[in-house]
């Protein structure tokens, strides 16, 4: 089972955009049941995953109209949330960086 940090920030979000809400809560509990080891995993999963270097992967949330960028520890079984917003906000940021 994943550790994800932090479920808040999940719910501030989703507090903000409503309509995100159901699909964070299918991507949070998708992860909390899963157990992937390895990039390859989380794309059988999520074929529309963006896998990037240092272990990040983003995830469009409702139909690419938010993105989640998230960071594993994939020994560990640990998700790190680094950025959740909309495709805008997203595409203002280094994925690397934050």
């Amino acid at each position: 089972m994943d550790r994800i940090f932090a479920k808040s920030t999940l719910r501030a979000f989703w507090e903000k955009y409503p309509d995100s809400e159901q699909y964070l809560k299918t991507w949070y509990d998708t992860a909390m049941g899963s157990a992937w080891k390895t990039p390859a995993d989380v794309k059988q999963t999520y074929a529309n995953a963006s896998i990037l270097k240092d272990n990040r992967v983003v995830f469009n949330i409702k139909g690419n109209s938010y993105r989640l960028v998230t960071k594993f520890n994939f020994e560990k079984q640990w998700i790190f949330i680094r950025f959740i917003g909309t495709h805008k906000e997203y595409d203002k940021i280094d994925v690397y960086t934050i």
